[in-house]
């Protein structure tokens, strides 16, 4: 008896243990991505609600890359692909996209800045990639995103040697694409209404 009920205690002790495992794995994940976005780790922006009091007269040459995944049917990229801002300075610049498929279709977008140690100092005050972005069939929109860059950056001796910062985006298609499923029904059915009225008035 005290053999099974050792048996049975190591087989509860191991399950806990896995149960626990996979816990903090996936707890790890946000967690992670919420110490990215507090420390700029890994080249993750950071989001300011108003631009600095003040500026630096140090320039820093921002470049703009824009990617896609094979996933998603859309044309994406920057409208500029540089600009020189002092530090402090606020700037705004565009970028386009396109949906090239016959299907409505939501797309969600991913940041990274290089050198990744600058990405504590890059604030955006707006940017599409702050929301998933529907696009009907066809359909081209611009994509603002607003920003500045920490003047503090004057003071971090590590990043001295930074003259130049690239910000990088890729679309990729968003997993939940149910919202777009709803519009295209919510058309379809707009649509067989507008039919049918021609039709009845056609049809006395």
């Amino acid at each position: 008896m005290r053999k099974t009920d050792r048996n049975k205690r190591i087989i509860i002790s191991l399950v806990v243990f896995v149960c626990v495992m996979v816990g903090a794995a996936y707890a790890s994940v946000p967690l992670y991505t919420l110490f990215c976005k507090a420390t700029g780790l890994g080249g993750t922006t950071q989001r300011a609600s108003e631009a600095p009091a003040q500026t630096k007269d140090r320039y820093i040459t921002v470049s703009f890359d824009g990617n896609v995944d094979s996933a998603l049917p859309w044309e994406f990229g920057p409208d500029q692909r540089s600009i020189k801002v002092k530090l402090g300075e606020v700037a705004n610049i565009k970028y386009h996209a396109r949906n090239n498929s016959d299907k409505i279709l939501i797309g969600t977008a991913t940041f990274n800045i290089q050198p990744s140690k600058a990405g504590e100092y890059f604030d955006k005050i707006q940017c599409f990639c702050f929301t998933k972005q529907t696009l009907n069939p066809g359909q081209a929109i611009e994509l603002p995103v607003k920003f500045f860059i920490d003047p503090a950056l004057a003071y971090d001796r590590e990043n001295d040697d930074v003259t130049d910062i690239t910000l990088s985006y890729t679309f990729f298609l968003a997993k939940d694409q149910s919202n777009a499923q709803s519009v295209s029904t919510g058309k379809n059915g707009l649509n067989q209404l507008h039919t049918s009225k021609r039709n009845n008035s056609a049809n006395p």
